[in-house]
């Protein structure tokens, strides 16, 4: 097969690290509007911070996260992306204060997409399988505050947002360790093939390389 083909793989720093700190930004900022500790009239502000930090940092860790082969992060990271966009020009486009059902609905579609990713993500890593699931939480109860405007539900989502955060926060820091030690520092939760990711040698990790997207002749 050497004669047939050769594959070249370019080896990345981890986005992990990246993607979760753009989303402990975005449910912290969204969370203070939530709970009242910024006032409605700073939507635009946190709006712009959405677009300007949160968006570009979990763009770019979705386009790496493709790139390291590693589909379920990838996927979660753009729906973040796409979610935290569609979130800022809404508010940016939205009198202070004001609910939107047709935001309601993608979130509720968001909820299922990262519950997906979560589900997936259980199979290699926990820690940020919880993120994952806790960012479909925080969408879901998000989605019952637009349909309803109830203040209860605001606070709901807003104090899930911020146990997101604090989670989000774990999971980018041992990441981020994890990739300066070459070695789990702080807890992940790997298991099966997340814990041969980082424990398993050379040949354990490409023996079945042909079989995946980019390599194979089909998705």
């Amino acid at each position: 097969m050497e004669d047939v083909a050769r594959v070249h793989m370019r080896p990345i720093a981890s986005p992990v690290p990246i993607g979760f700190f753009g989303l402990a930004a975005a449910t912290t900022m969204v969370a203070a509007l939530n709970l009242g500790w910024a006032a409605p009239t700073q939507g635009d502000v946190v709006a712009f911070a959405l677009l300007a930090f949160v968006v570009p940092a979990q763009a770019m860790a979705s386009a790496f996260g493709t790139l390291a082969r590693d589909g379920v992060f990838a996927t979660g990271m753009a729906v973040l992306t796409g979610t935290w966009a569609t979130f800022a020009l809404v508010l940016l486009t939205s009198p202070p204060g004001a609910t939107n059902d047709a935001l309601g609905i993608l979130l509720v579609v968001s909820a299922v997409a990262m519950a997906c990713a979560a589900v997936g993500a259980s199979m290699g890593k926990l820690v940020p399988a919880f993120v994952l699931a806790g960012a479909s939480l925080r969408f879901a109860t998000a989605a019952i505050y637009q349909f309803t405007g109830s203040p209860t539900w605001e606070r709901v989502t807003g104090w899930i947002g911020v146990a997101l955060a604090v989670l989000a926060t774990y999971a980018a820091f041992a990441a981020l360790l994890e990739g300066v030690q070459k070695r789990t520092v702080l807890p992940m939760g790997r298991r099966q093939e997340g814990r041969r990711a980082v424990e398993g040698g050379l040949t354990e990790q490409l023996i079945d390389l042909g079989h995946e997207p980019g390599v194979r002749t089909q998705l």
